[in-house]
């Protein structure tokens, strides 16, 4: 009868050795998932910060040029 206790003992290690490596790789996955999450966040404050700033750069080249453009001269037609 001892053979059972070492049955039951052995299936027990093998499914805790099954569970941490099935944690160990849920948690590398979710590792993995915040990376990606926050170079996406890098990246997208990045383009953010040069959308604005190019925008910036317009309007203040906006304000530097005239409001009214000069008027066009006329030529009369020549006959």
């Amino acid at each position: 009868m001892s053979k059972l206790p070492s049955r039951v003992s052995a299936a027990r290690r093998n499914a805790e050795a099954l569970l941490s490596k099935t944690r160990k790789r849920d948690a590398d996955f979710k590792l993995e998932q915040q990376r990606e999450h926050e170079a996406m966040m890098l990246k997208t404050a990045r383009l953010r910060e040069l959308r604005l700033a190019k925008e910036a750069a317009h309007q203040q080249a906006a304000t530097v040029k005239p409001a009214v453009p000069p008027a066009k001269v006329r030529r009369s037609k020549q006959t």
